[in-house]
């Protein structure tokens, strides 16, 4: 079944009398969960199982990155940022280097490690009736993107791909679809798009030799691709997620990208810049994107949904494509040696960082 090119958020633990309206609704085509929707494990199991019995379809998501950026932490295996996952790589790496005849074995045991952290985290979600979390994040940043930071796994490229891919690797081992994030890059700026709209001046060309490496490399590898609420002005007038020229002439044309396309939140203030949810969701879906985000804001979902009964949009068959590969049992997960072994490594970093 093609599923419709919205998805929104829901209020609180259980289904609302509305929200249970609004996503038998076709143009719905999938739900994201916050923190607030999470009580612990058995509470958003019980929660999608209510969703599932009325569109079992539905495409189910949330943040789950870790670090600052993981909406279920109780009785979920605590994920430290991915830049400290990246840093840690670097390290192995930098190691084996030093030390001649081992120069491969710290890559190896490093990149072994990102891909059994995104086995977990991705293995943990769909032992609950989730379909993905959007993940990886490939901005190259360190500290200069406050809303990005630490989320990042490093503010080298190189770095970014290599310890991308084998988290990358370690999701599609569970089962999940994949998202690389923020098209083309975020680490160029400083201000927050939740709160305003960033503009960036670099060049085309700068973009090539930095933030977009990431992308370029892995676009193969990649199910979907979230882009940034950013203005280049450099390069195009308009805002990535509603520009032509950012999502089919480069990331369609030069990079072949093939899968799926996900606007940002709609509700961000740095979507303002296309002018009312309507707007938005109508540029956003003209230039490229497959399904739109329109969360913490369920006034401006209703006017997308009025939008899109009159539209025209014909719903993309990509969008299946992100649903769960496979579905995984709790307790049969928790009892293998790898979510063992994985999970005591984590808490011992995170008892360590306390």
């Amino acid at each position: 079944m093609t599923l419709g090119p919205l998805m929104l958020d829901l209020e609180g633990l259980t289904l609302t009398t509305e929200e249970t309206e609004l996503i038998q609704n076709s143009w719905v085509g999938g739900v994201i969960f916050f923190a607030r929707n999470f009580e612990h494990r058995e509470q958003i199991m019980g929660l999608v199982a209510e969703i599932r019995a009325i569109r079992p379809e539905l495409l189910l998501c949330v943040d789950q990155e870790g670090g600052r950026v993981q909406r279920f932490k109780e009785g979920f295996t605590r994920i430290p940022p991915m830049q400290v996952l990246g840093d840690q790589m670097c390290e192995h790496v930098a190691r084996g280097v030093d030390s001649g005849a081992a120069e491969h074995e710290g890559a190896d045991n490093a990149e072994a490690f990102l891909q059994d952290v995104g086995w977990l985290m991705a293995s943990e979600l769909l032992a609950c009736g989730i379909d993905f979390s959007f993940a990886p994040v490939l901005d190259v940043d360190r500290v200069q993107c406050e809303v990005i930071a630490n989320r990042s796994f490093s503010d080298d490229p190189e770095a970014v791909t290599f310890s991308a891919r084998a988290f990358i690797k370690g999701m599609h081992e569970a089962g999940m679809a994949t998202t690389g994030k923020h098209f083309p890059g975020h680490g160029g700026v400083r201000a927050d798009s939740h709160l305003e709209t960033p503009y960036d001046d670099r060049s085309l060309e700068t973009l090539q030799g930095r933030d977009l490496l990431p992308f370029v490399h892995l676009a193969n590898e990649l199910d979907a691709v979230m882009p940034a609420h950013i203005v280049f002005p450099s390069i195009d007038e308009d805002a990535v997620g509603f520009s032509h020229y950012w999502l089919q002439e480069i990331l369609r044309g030069e990079l072949q990208f093939e899968g799926v396309i996900f606007s940002d939140d709609l509700s961000m203030k740095g979507a303002d810049v296309a002018g009312s949810y309507a707007d938005k969701a109508r540029c956003a879906l003209l230039a490229g994107c497959d399904m739109v985000l329109v969360c913490n804001n369920r006034q401006g979902a209703l006017e997308v949904l009025d939008y899109l009964k009159n539209s025209g949009v014909e719903p993309s068959s990509r969008l299946s494509t992100m649903s769960a590969r496979q579905s995984l049992n709790w307790g049969a997960l928790i009892s293998t040696e790898r979510w063992l072994a994985t999970s005591a490594v984590l808490l011992a970093h995170q008892t360590s960082c306390i």
